[in-house]
């Protein structure tokens, strides 16, 4: 339970600052995504802080159980698929990305499931 724990209490925290700044600051927000957007060079840097982590959870981390633990599971998987999909197809980001920014609700929508996850994560990894 030691790793879960651990990276409850990594992760949880990171997320719900994360969350709480989309929806805070979401005019600047869409300001930094709309910047991250323009430049494949970030889409392709990102891709990489992405691609490490997520095979480090995936390869530390594979808890599949009916449980909190399997959130870190499923965030190391989608950590990693993301940052494949950002090396090898920077264009769609750019596309995909475009299209979600333009969406008025698309940055508070995420901020309050980002905050969420984040809420849940420090829940189990702090107090439970």
């Amino acid at each position: 339970m030691y790793p879960s724990l651990f990276l409850a209490q990594l992760i949880g925290p990171t997320l719900l600052v994360i969350g709480l700044g989309m929806i805070v600051s979401r005019d600047a927000y869409r300001t930094m995504a709309q910047e991250f957007l323009g430049s494949r060079a970030l889409i392709y840097i990102a891709g990489i802080l992405a691609f490490v982590p997520g095979l480090a959870i995936v390869l530390t981390h594979s808890v599949w159980v009916a449980g909190w633990p399997v959130i870190i599971t499923l965030f190391g998987w989608l950590a990693l698929l993301g940052g494949i999909f950002r090396l090898i197809f920077p264009q769609e980001v750019t596309r995909i990305g475009s299209r979600i920014i333009a969406m008025p609700s698309a940055l508070t929508v995420g901020g309050v499931v980002v905050l969420a996850l984040g809420a849940v994560l420090s829940f189990f990894g702090y107090l439970a």
